[in-house]
């Protein structure tokens, strides 16, 4: 159809079609690889990002169902994140609605490192932030465990090597071995439901987590998180002994001890007996020389006592001589404290006498009759100087008493109604009414004329 023109008129959605059947035919699965950019995780689970190199840039989706199938998001896979450079496998198709063309990426890993690697650094650097490799939580093993807890693989060679050496090391000691698988899907599953099967069992003082050498797909499991967790959570010690010397695992950083290999890790779990009762038997010979050396230590000390132990008899007969002399002196000092006591009551006898109250009372009442006596005779001289004074008092206000006066033939004016005293004619009107006070009673008149001057007895009231 190249350069045929084309009669038929399109709508936008058929011209897309069409777009998208041309693609989806010419590119069916292309291998692309570039840098992620403008990185989206909205809810419903799927990636969407743009994948770009230095010219150009195309957009990209990742749904959530090819991850699940492929174990993207889960612990054990990798996360993409902004600015990582990948490769991947995507079908290229267009999207009718916007008419974008894009690609839905179904395998992605990093470029020039493997998704298990990336995985891994990614893993070990969230937990770490975590604090699930910190020393401070690693808890010692104990010096001789009753009884040793091993996950691995009941077939392999690592059992039979864990029982070599614990057998050589220490044959009494009881191996519990929690059979799993150490590699596939499956086995991180059965590895977390071991280390808690081990919990609970009772007895187990000690886990050994133990998986031979491989490549870091044989060892995935023990790089899974849900395993590192199972070992953090572990209420009994972990050792680590997951590949060779130089292979490093998640658990080998989560466990409370690494060892290089599992053989390591059965000699580090259990001493050497022979080592042990070396150990015991110097420790019996210790105790015994100790023991020795304190029993003659107590012989002698026992012999210096006996030395200086007198004889109780002797120390007896002292003890009643001094409870005699004791008993005399207590006899002599009450005897002394009874005349002293005597002369004291006859000493106090006679200053009682000296004080008796009844002679003092006497003397008192004596005192109080003379005292009595003149008190009367200063009050009938006093009464009568004052009978005397009131007498000339009284005389002399007789004599002064205006009732004296009006008695010779005076009397006492008064103007009515305010009763001012009249000393002059001019105080009144004519009509004015007037009380004239007498020596015996009152007379009330009018006045009908007044003069001033000497009296003549001849006016008229």
């Amino acid at each position: 159809m190249a350069g045929q023109e084309i009669r038929e008129i399109l709508s936008v959605s058929a011209l897309n079609e069409r777009i998208k059947a041309l693609l989806e035919g010419g590119f069916a699965l292309v291998w692309v690889e570039g840098e992620v950019s403008n990185l989206r995780r909205p809810a419903s689970g799927h990636l969407y990002f743009i994948l770009k190199d230095a010219k150009s840039q195309i957009r990209a989706v990742v749904f959530r169902n090819p991850f699940a199938q492929r174990g993207w998001g889960r612990p054990a896979g990798f996360a993409l994140e902004e600015g990582m450079s990948v490769v991947c496998r995507a079908r290229l198709t267009v999207y009718p609605p916007r008419g974008d063309y894009q690609l839905i990426i179904d395998a992605v890993e990093p470029k020039g490192l493997g998704a298990l690697q990336k995985a891994f650094e990614q893993l070990k650097a969230r937990l770490a932030a975590e604090g699930l490799f910190e020393p401070d939580r690693k808890r010692p093993l104990p010096y001789l465990p009753s009884a040793i807890g091993v996950v691995t693989s009941p077939t392999g060679a690592v059992i039979r090597d864990i029982l070599t050496v614990t057998g050589r090391r220490f044959p009494s000691v009881n191996i519990l071995i929690a059979p799993v698988r150490v590699q596939g899907t499956e086995a991180p599953a059965e590895i977390i439901r071991a280390i808690g099967d081990l919990q609970v069992a009772g007895g187990v003082d000690v886990i050994i987590l133990a998986r031979g050498g491989g490549s870091l797909e044989d060892l995935a499991p023990f790089n899974d998180e849900g395993v590192a967790r199972a070992i953090a959570r572990s209420s009994i010690p972990v050792i680590s002994a997951v590949g060779h010397e130089t292979d490093f695992t998640i658990a080998d950083f989560t466990a409370d001890l690494r060892a290089a290999t599992p053989s390591a890790a059965a000699e580090l779990a259990v001493p050497l007996r022979a080592e042990l009762a070396e150990t015991v038997e110097t420790l019996r010979l210790r105790l015994f020389q100790r023991r020795r050396l304190a029993a003659e230590r107590l012989r002698l000390r026992v012999t210096e006592l006996a030395g200086r132990l007198r004889d109780p008899k002797r120390r007896l007969a002292d003890i009643r001589i001094a409870l005699d002399d004791a008993m005399e002196r207590i006899r002599l000092a009450l005897h002394h404290l009874r005349q002293v006591r005597r002369q004291e009551w006859i000493t106090l006898a006679v200053r009682l006498e000296h004080r008796d109250p009844r002679t003092r009372i006497a003397e008192e009442c004596r005192l109080a009759d003379s005292l009595g006596l003149k008190l009367r005779t200063a009050w009938e001289r006093e009464e009568g100087l004052r009978r005397n004074r009131l007498r000339s008092a009284a005389a002399l206000l007789d004599s002064l008493s205006p009732l004296a006066v009006l008695n010779r033939g005076y009397g006492i004016t008064r103007r009515l109604p305010d009763g001012l005293i009249l000393r002059r004619a001019a105080s009144v009107r004519v009509g004015d009414r007037i009380a004239v006070r007498l020596a015996a009673g009152t007379l009330h008149a009018d006045i009908t004329d007044t003069f001033e001057g000497e009296p003549n007895g001849q006016g008229e009231v």
